[in-house]
């Protein structure tokens, strides 16, 4: 099992920034991605950035984040964050941490969320 959970969301004016965090614990992590994914009412959960918890594989960004997001790891705290600048409208989400030991841009094929954290971007 791998627990996650999620901190940081709020309330954000355009253009403002935030930095969301994941907590994680758990089984041994070392062959597990993490992810970032997203949700609004009535779609599906959205991805937004990927990378393995070891290894020097290059971060995965969602087209709509890049160059606006980043994700980066500690491992001393066990703790991954998505530091969020230039904050838009459209990226307000309940924004959920993933666990796998595959690496998809479907949410389905994640086995482990956290309970998510809500971002919200309005002047």
């Amino acid at each position: 099992q791998v627990q996650l959970v999620e901190s940081g969301g709020g309330l954000v004016q355009p253009g403002g920034s935030l930095r969301l965090s994941c907590a994680v614990s758990g089984r041994p992590l070392s062959k597990y991605y993490m992810g970032w994914f997203r949700q609004t009412p009535g779609r599906e959960r959205e991805f937004v950035s990927a990378f393995p918890w070891t290894g020097i594989t290059s971060t995965v960004y969602a087209d709509s984040v890049k160059g606006r997001f980043v994700m980066t790891r500690d491992f001393v705290k066990s703790e991954v964050y998505l530091h969020m600048d230039n904050l838009l409208v459209e990226d307000t989400a309940v924004y959920f941490c993933g666990a796998d030991q595959t690496c998809s841009k479907s949410s389905t094929a994640w086995h482990y969320w956290g309970q998510g954290t809500q971002v919200t971007v309005s002047s």
